[in-house]
């Protein structure tokens, strides 16, 4: 049993603003529940005032009690939960302790001095019930965002807790790997868990919860029960800002679009074209030829003989976690060394010239943001700093009131739609964008995607990787399937 009385809190690093107000709920044992609400709404916050991680890691002000199996949270140590709470994080790399794959599923027993046959035991079964067999033995570094949430989820299910918490666990993953995230939830719940998911994208779990906590700066605004929330539709989802019920599947919508097309074929381009030479298809596309990108000793990962891109359109690459998308995205703007060129309006690029030309924001916007506030950070990506256009690029993605705040002290939303604002800033024409969407409410996804229809009416190109088949029927041209 999990209940909040009166529950209030504030972030040291921003404590004029309550993340929580007067929350009161309680959660009893083996229920799913749902809690969900817009960006900032407060559901990240009660994950980490559950698990411990306030005030260990998260210094703030607290007010209120909070009981787990009627033991008031304070009168105990974060160590007090291990084996009997289970989290995993919007961003896995937080909580990953080692560098291969095994070694960390093995990492939570061996701290609790399990035996060495009934570690390898219990990693045999979660590894079957994951599906990951392929994923084991592998270096951390080298798995996909995808894989590395796969590897979380599996980290949590071999320590058995009887409480597991979830904070958008679906943020990284394609629509297979979606359905199989709510298969393992569904055996959890078989298994009698108490199971708390803090998540914008509800279409694979609005069927299976017990429950749905909704959040509203701060406060749980409503409680739906499983038969309540059963009843809404798409304009109920609308009116309370959540994410579309409806599952479709990328791959499906490229279907519907007729642009399903291979790695290395456009349907209506004739491989055998002279590009240098034909404007018409200069002024329609950018040609990618010949990127292939290997890891040392390796096959590739990559092997993509043509590729051709809509000239200031907005392009979705899709296809399964770990398939090389993220790979393509980093040789495609220079980060990865490889031979590829890009072709556009009759010029070649190499990857260090493509370096110039092209923006990228990466998956973990953690990777790319440096300076000690926001505004510097929009500023430092500007060809020339200007203060002005700086904040009306701020507004643009709503985070003019955050100008002053360290990056590193934002939500996971909101570093990405920092990321997104240093793109614009950059006026680089091509504009990457690795899951842009990742974490993202409905607000903040239709945002986004405005803001991409906007830059391409402006004239720039977008690539993106994503596996939002909401995001892609509100912005995107064309869909490409790697395979």
């Amino acid at each position: 049993m999990i209940r909040f009385e009166n529950v209030s809190f504030a972030y040291e690093a921003n404590p004029e603003k309550l993340s929580l107000d007067d929350v009161s709920f309680e959660i009893g044992d083996g229920q799913c529940v749902l809690v969900t609400g817009e960006s900032g709404c407060g559901k990240s916050t009660i994950i980490r005032l559950i698990n411990g991680l306030i005030p260990e890691f998260y210094p703030g002000e607290r007010k209120g009690k909070i009981y787990i199996d009627n033991d008031e949270i304070t009168e105990k140590e974060i160590y007090d939960f291990v084996g009997k709470i289970g989290t995993v994080f919007q961003n896995p790399r937080a909580q990953f302790f080692n560098v291969d794959t095994t070694g960390e599923l093995a990492f939570g027993l061996e701290n609790l001095s399990v035996s060495e046959d009934e570690i390898l035991k219990k990693i045999d079964k979660t590894v079957e019930i994951f599906h990951i067999e392929k994923l084991m033995d592998k270096s951390i570094f080298n798995l996909s965002g995808g894989e590395k949430q796969k590897i979380a989820c599996a980290s949590v299910d071999v320590l058995d807790p009887s409480i597991i918490l979830l904070d958008e666990p679906s943020a990284n993953l394609d629509y297979d790997a979606m359905n199989k995230l709510r298969d393992v939830i569904c055996e959890w719940k078989n298994q009698g868990k108490t199971i708390i998911i803090a998540e914008h994208r509800i279409s694979y779990i609005c069927d299976i919860v017990d429950r749905v906590i909704y959040m509203e700066n701060g406060k749980n605004i409503s409680d739906w029960s499983k038969d309540e929330f059963s009843c809404f539709d798409e304009a109920e989802c609308e009116r309370y800002g959540l994410r579309s019920l409806k599952r479709t599947s990328p791959i499906k919508l490229a279907q519907d679009k007729n642009a399903y097309e291979t790695d290395d074929n456009v349907k209506d381009i004739q491989e055998d074209k002279v590009y240098k030479t034909d404007k018409a298809d200069n002024d329609r596309y950018i040609i990618l030829k010949d990127f292939k990108f290997a890891y040392s000793g390796k096959n590739y990962v990559l092997d993509i003989s043509k590729m051709h891109i809509k000239r200031e359109k907005v392009t979705a690459i899709i296809g399964e976690n770990g398939i090389g998308k993220t790979t393509f995205m980093e040789c495609l703007c220079g980060i990865k060394k490889n031979k590829g060129i890009l072709i556009s309006d009759g010029k070649e690029y190499n990857y260090k010239k493509r370096l110039k030309e092209i923006f990228m924001v990466m998956q973990d916007p953690n990777h790319q943001l440096f300076t000690e506030s926001v505004l510097d950070e929009v500023l430092i990506s500007m060809p020339d700093e200007d203060v002005k256009k700086a904040r009306q690029i701020l507004k643009e993605v709503d985070l003019v009131e955050y100008e002053k705040r360290h990056p590193m002290s934002l939500s996971g939303g909101q570093k990405q739609r920092v990321a997104i604002a240093c793109a614009i800033a950059s006026k680089r024409p091509i504009i990457l964008m690795d899951e842009p969407t990742s974490g993202l409410d409905k607000k903040y996804m239709l945002e986004v995607a405005d803001i991409l229809n906007k830059l391409k009416t402006a004239g720039r190109t977008i690539i993106t990787v994503t596996h939002d088949s909401e995001f892609i029927e509100n912005c995107c041209d064309d869909i490409k399937l790697l395979k």
